[in-house]
Parts: structure tokens; sequence; C-alpha cells
């Protein structure tokens, strides 16, 4: 029973890992131009119709 809290600090460790990773690339994409504005998205739809 002594490996238990091992194993809930790796999993936890693992967990918080990966919340940092995907709060550092949402912040990373939300700092990029978007690839195309709200014109150029109505106009391909128009297209597809």
């Amino acid at each position: 029973m002594g490996r238990k809290p091992d194993i809930i600090r790796t999993v936890v460790l693992i967990f918080a890992v990966g919340l940092v990773v995907t709060g550092f690339t949402s912040l990373q994409a939300s700092d990029d131009e978007p690839t195309a504005s709200e014109t150029e998205t109505v106009i391909v739809s128009a297209v597809r119709n």
C-alpha cells in the first residue's frame, strides 16, 4: 500500500503538465491572426451553394 501515493502523484503531475501545455498552446493560437476574414468565409460558403 506504500506505492499508491506515488501513483496518485504521478497521475496528478501528468494532468497538471497537460493543463499547462493546453493553456500555452491556446494562448499561442489566440495570438495568431485568423486565416480567413468574415467576407472570405461568406464567399466560400456562397460558392459551395
